[in-house]
């Protein structure tokens, strides 16, 4: 590459990249608000609750409210600085001395790629541990605290029953029926003072109850006994202790693989923490088919005269992959799909139908 390429092609980054900054920076102000304005009627009968915790939520949401939209802000952001420099001639003056679509793009693209390994980097972990906050003091404000906590030493299930609360652990589970093996349970009163504990081969969860089968009972102050047959009552069914595994947002990119082998090794689902593992390396491919759509509408458009037109047709594409990305995802999540297919299809149809698109403006 040439000096003056060099320097054109710089130009043309920095001009890209500060209007992605503006995008994120804007939509993300936007959305803040709007999230403030819904935490506020959500906490409006709430005296305890004051104006420094919801703020503090909104703040802590965002970050899962950013990753969604990323797409759009980056087809914005193209929009935009494409159709702007088309506006100042500087493309048309660029492509009058030989600059193909394709040089003029490099830019654009290299700064996507890079912001697509910072977000997944740095952006993503602390995203996600902002999420994990949100969504605690979520359940605090909605008084569903989480039953289930996975580790590296295996399940622990936490529950409240009568005079009773309940700390369960196994070392694996097995489904249909829900099995725990084995089964460890500490019980407390209410006030959290020690009762004893007990310990089974098993516990199986049946119709409102733990059936633990050979237990051994160990009461405070009392000797141990030995029950057959030990019935637990619970109001816990199976899928409320798979709803209450952590959510795949609210683990970084870094942590997914170790995560994913603990609760294979456990025996719970992991198919949606691996979907999640497969769409953030294919984000990339979605967000670099923003980039190419954007240049394919504006440039097209801008010969007609029509922004209005480039920005209608930009929204459409939009949400067609995001609906499209929903969709293959649910199917993903219920193993309709397989995996590979369901985190990759759309980000590489997306990237291609891009690049066939602006390749027939090149060559038409």
């Amino acid at each position: 590459m040439t000096t003056c390429g060099w320097i054109f092609g710089r130009y043309l980054g920095r001009h890209y990249a500060l209007a992605l900054l503006m995008f994120l920076g804007g939509l993300a102000g936007i959305i803040y608000l709007f999230e403030v304005a819904e935490l506020l009627r959500r906490t409006a009968g709430m005296t305890d609750v004051g104006l420094g915790l919801v703020t503090r939520m909104a703040a802590y949401k965002m970050p899962e409210t950013i990753e969604r939209i990323l797409p759009f802000v980056v087809l914005f952001a193209g929009l935009f600085s494409f159709q702007s420099l088309t506006r100042s001639r500087e493309l048309i003056v660029a492509r009058a001395a030989g600059v193909s679509v394709w040089q003029f793009l490099t830019p654009a693209l290299v700064v996507t790629l890079v912001f697509a390994g910072l977000y997944l980097a740095v952006l993503n972990p602390i995203g996600a541990t902002f999420n994990a906050r949100y969504r605690v003091l979520d359940e605090r404000l909605s008084g569903a605290p989480t039953t289930l906590d996975l580790t590296g030493a295996g399940l622990w299930l936490r529950q409240s029953q009568g005079e009773r609360r309940y700390l369960i652990h196994a070392d694996r589970v097995e489904r249909n029926p829900l099995t725990l093996i084995p089964l460890n349970a500490l019980v407390y009163d209410l006030n959290n003072h020690y009762l004893g504990r007990v310990d089974a081969a098993q516990g199986v969860l049946d119709k409102g109850e733990w059936k633990v089968e050979r237990a051994w009972v160990n009461n405070e102050g009392q000797p141990p006994r030995f029950e057959e047959v030990l019935r637990i009552p619970t109001t816990l069914t199976s899928m409320a202790i798979e709803e209450s595994m952590a959510v795949p947002s609210t683990i970084s990119f870094w942590q997914l693989p170790a995560f994913i082998r603990s609760i294979t090794a456990i025996g719970l689902p992991s198919t949606a923490y691996a979907l999640r593992w497969q769409e953030l390396w294919a984000e990339p491919f979605i967000l670099v088919a923003m980039v190419l759509f954007a240049a394919t509408f504006s440039l097209r458009h801008d010969r007609h005269g029509g922004r209005l037109k480039a920005l209608v047709a930009a929204l459409t594409v939009g949400g067609v992959v995001f609906a499209l990305g929903n969709a293959v995802r649910a199917l993903g999540v219920a193993q309709t799909l397989p995996l590979p297919l369901a985190a990759w299809s759309i980000p590489l149809a997306a990237l291609f139908a891009g690049y066939a698109a602006l390749l027939h403006l090149e060559e038409g």
